[in-house]
């Protein structure tokens, strides 16, 4: 029920953030590869600073 007022953790802002980077890479992907490339690549990154927080 106060689940609104509950602040994310690091690790929740990181994961959404893995997870909208490797969306645009899909997306990307049939468009422009090198765009998805870096995406994925920056997705990562991402995902290597979250393994850091466990």
């Amino acid at each position: 029920m106060f689940a609104i007022f509950k602040k994310k953790s690091e690790k929740d802002k990181l994961r959404i953030q893995y997870e909208k980077l490797l969306k645009e890479a899909h997306l990307l992907s049939t468009t422009n590869r090198k765009m998805s490339d870096q995406k994925a690549y920056e997705a990562d990154e991402i995902m290597k600073r979250i393994e850091k927080l466990v």
